[in-house]
């Protein structure tokens, strides 16, 4: 599906990595670099042409975020460095000032390090608890599990709508629904869910949601930070300089320009903000649901044949999500990856950055297959044809 409209693809690999990240299209590219060779100024800074130029090209990409996300408007959308630098601005912006010694935020041991350690920090520095909603037999979030983990001192609930390593979709609406019944806050980490399905932030009444461009076709270093409003206009910035001030003439007299503009100090990543609208523009043209579908069909494609290796243990073997997470028996996963390099195939080996995730599984680390709507069957034949020989795995580890 539309291979060749990446150049990564004309060079004999088959990409199975995409969790991690994705491959981008020639038209990003091309964006990109005709920002770079044509119109290469600041944005919101200029009175000339180019940086004018600039200024449209910038707004018209959170435009498209605002319509691929739903948001209501454009002062929901914020662009940072991505969806770490996102959930670290909420945490540390927005809730640091309202948490209270005691409170409780709820998050699952599958989530990846970015929804972890900034809930550790309030932790440690404002004596909130962390605690743990419990995983069903599949490693996956229920809306019972939820509504069982709830106490009173309850405030956030921070979750990934697709986890990085056990691929469940979660049920996020009917949480934020209990949620808000409770007076709860809903976080979420779309990382994995927006370059994969649709995500409508309206529908599904969240709080706050971020992701990264450079797992959707964009480029790295560019992500968004969604918010309701309401809840970004007591956000207090992280960063604090050029552009997001109207004026300041001594400490006791600054003033912030309104949002996004507030949360967004110094010169952006233009290029990529730029590049992320143009990905943005690709994907709608395939359609979200066709990706989704697709990835589906891959995964089953995939497990269908997985299940039927004996030395092969998939941990994730229900997962609505283009993620397969395995091993392989007796044989380190990193070990497995550097085989499967050899013939020129990208897999994850790791903990991937879930480490909290082997308290629920006892597995320290396995392989992880992500795939994406360009991947195809025949890579997959090839991909298994050299993991069901685990005799040549061994002999070539040596």
């Amino acid at each position: 599906m539309n291979r060749d409209d990446f150049p990564m693809l004309k060079k004999d690999i088959i990409y199975f990595d995409n969790g991690a990240t994705s491959l981008k299209p020639q038209c990003v590219i091309d964006k990109m670099t005709d920002y770079y060779e044509n119109y290469s100024a600041n944005a919101h800074r200029g009175d000339y042409d180019i940086s004018y130029k600039v200024d449209v090209e910038y707004e018209n990409a959170r435009d498209l975020v605002v319509d691929f996300i739903n948001a209501k408007s454009k002062e929901e959308v914020i662009f940072t460095s991505g969806a770490t630098e996102s959930l670290n601005m909420i945490a540390n912006g927005f809730f640091s000032f309202i948490v209270e010694p005691g409170d409780e935020i709820l998050i699952t041991t599958s989530e990846h390090a970015s929804n972890v350690l900034p809930w550790f920090k309030l932790v440690t520095d404002y004596g909130c608890v962390v605690n743990f909603i419990p995983l069903d037999d599949n490693l996956h979030v229920t809306l019972d599990n939820v509504k069982k983990s709830i106490t009173s001192k309850t405030k956030i609930i921070a979750l990934a709508q697709i986890t990085n390593v056990v691929g469940d979709v979660r049920p996020i609406k009917e949480i934020t629904k209990f949620a808000h019944e409770n007076n709860i806050f809903v976080v979420v980490d779309g990382a994995q869910s927006v370059p994969h399905m649709k995500v409508d932030v309206q529908d599904l009444d969240v709080d706050f949601l971020a992701f990264s461009a450079h797992k959707m076709l964009g480029p790295t270093g560019v992500g968004v930070l969604y918010g309701k409003k309401e809840l970004l206009e007591n956000l207090e910035p992280i960063n604090l300089g050029g552009g997001m001030n109207d004026s300041f003439d001594n400490p006791n007299e600054v003033y912030l320009k309104d949002l996004p503009t507030r949360l967004e100090a110094g010169t952006p990543n233009i290029a990529g903000v730029i590049g992320l609208g143009e990905a943005i523009r690709y994907l709608q043209k395939i359609g979200m649901d066709n990706i989704q579908e697709r990835e589906r069909h891959l995964r089953e494609y995939l497990v269908d044949k997985l299940v039927k290796i004996p030395h092969v243990d998939i941990i994730n073997l229900e997962a609505d999500s283009g993620i397969v997470a395995f091993n392989i028996d007796n044989i380190f996963s990193q070990d497995v990856a550097y085989f499967l390099n050899k013939y020129n195939i990208c897999v994850r080996a790791g903990n991937h950055c879930a480490k909290i995730l082997k308290n629920a599984t006892g597995v320290n680390n396995s392989l992880r297959v992500s795939l994406y709507f360009y991947n195809t069957e025949s890579e997959i034949d090839e991909f298994v044809e050299l993991i069901k020989n685990k005799d040549k795995i061994m002999e070539e580890m040596i």
